[in-house]
């Protein structure tokens, strides 16, 4: 047994939210959620695109094994920062949604996004 649990890992950190069917019409998609303040002293010497991969790259290798090969799930970090910023998985999650939104209700697409 790998000692994973597959709500909680290891370390007992739980994903923000789970979902069917957002990526395709079959998959589970696991979803985890960072806020950062890109003004604080660790994120001085980044640019903004950096500091956004550094934070999606950080949930990736805490969450992306563990989703992938014991939940059989499909994981997206949702990485924002406390200015209104969206890293660019976060961006891509919300144009789906929108997308979806809109063919769902029969509004167009730029209503949603």
């Amino acid at each position: 047994s790998s000692g994973i649990n597959a709500e909680y890992g290891e370390d007992g950190a739980r994903l923000d939210i789970s979902t069917r069917g957002f990526w395709s019409s079959k998959d589970c998609t696991q979803f985890d959620v960072r806020v950062f303040n890109p003004r604080t002293q660790c994120n001085a010497s980044r640019s903004i695109p950096k500091m956004y991969e550094k934070h999606e790259s950080e949930k990736k290798t805490a969450y992306l094994h563990r989703v992938l090969e014991i939940e059989k799930s499909s994981f997206t970090p949702l990485v924002m920062s406390t200015t209104g910023g969206l890293g660019t998985e976060f961006g891509m999650m919300l144009k789906n949604l929108a997308m979806k939104k809109a063919q769902k209700t029969g509004h167009s697409y730029q209503e949603y996004i």
